[in-house]
């Protein structure tokens, strides 16, 4: 059984933060030869004066030190993804910045150094933003398989799409918390379950809406498809206990007793034991013996 772990923002922030700034990386820039990362400005303004890495002292560049060091994109999308908020507030600032000045030019510049990039452009969302999905049946790739068949040959009319439902929930909502609206909508019966897919991909069910915007190729210029099946819930088989021999049950296999011997004792066989009455050694020669209760003459 999974179990999931949350942990805080602040346990990862020695890894989303500057050294320099203290602040999280804006415009993430990483120096080549060591992989330290910093912001942008931050970095640039310091090797200004500085050849060396300010975290491990390594030569960044003998003379142009700035030839050294890269824009990470990955670890910026990275940041904006962890940090709620962080993008918006930062394309406003830029937005307010040249709103101030603006003879101010930007070199090169994209919509999303001037902040004219939208947090639904970006595809970043926070946990209190409403998300629109569609959810539909899954009919599985055999079957969409038969119907493309007959459409792709012109044999058939176009096929109009029915059964899809639209929603709006919220970007923290659980995969398990959509399950059971669905089960509750459509009374499945508790044998069964309900699981939701990502195109042919079934989810977790601790993903939230949030996580699969970020995990799956969604660019947010429709609703989030998603898909649902019922399929019979697994029961736990319990496997049978072996019996254990009880007291008279012939466990070799043999259906006959041991044979009887003249002295009314069974005889051992590959130097067994027998529950039946044992020969008399010769220390008890010329002793009384009874077996209930009767007289058993002694052997001579």
């Amino acid at each position: 059984m999974h179990r999931t772990t949350r942990i805080k923002i602040t346990e990862l922030n020695p890894h989303l933060m500057c050294a320099l700034c203290g602040g999280y990386f804006i415009d993430a820039t990483t120096i080549v030869e060591c992989l330290h990362s910093f912001c942008k400005t931050c970095i640039v303004r310091y090797l200004e004066t500085n050849k060396y890495c300010p975290m491990c002292d390594v030569q960044v560049h003998k003379t142009r030190p700035l030839l050294s060091i890269r824009s990470d994109k990955t670890l910026q999308d990275i940041v904006y993804k962890l940090v709620p908020g962080l993008f918006k507030d930062e394309m406003k600032r830029r937005r307010d910045f040249y709103a101030a000045y603006p003879l101010t030019e930007v070199p090169n510049g994209s919509n999303e150094d001037r902040g004219e990039v939208l947090e639904q452009e970006k595809g970043a969302l926070s946990d209190d933003e409403i998300v629109s999905l569609s959810i539909e049946f899954y009919e599985g790739v055999r079957d969409r398989e038969e119907k493309k068949g007959p459409l792709e040959n012109g044999d058939g009319d176009k096929e109009k799409q029915t059964g899809v439902r639209f929603l709006r929930c919220p970007a923290a909502m659980t995969v398990m918390h959509l399950a059971k609206f669905l089960r509750n909508k459509m009374d499945v019966p508790s044998k069964y379950k309900v699981e939701v897919l990502y195109e042919d991909e079934p989810l977790k069910e601790y993903y939230t809406l949030m996580d699969i915007a970020y995990i799956y190729p969604w660019r947010r210029n429709g609703p989030l498809p998603l898909k649902y099946r019922v399929q019979p819930a697994c029961k736990r088989l319990t496997l049978p206990t072996a019996p254990t021999p009880s007291e008279g049950t012939n466990t070799s296999g043999a259906s006959e007793s041991p044979p009887v011997t003249a002295g009314g004792a069974t005889a051992a066989a590959n130097g067994g034991t027998s529950n039946c009455l044992q020969t008399p050694s010769s220390t008890s020669r010329g002793r009384k013996m009874t077996v209930n209760g009767a007289p058993v003459p002694p052997l001579t």
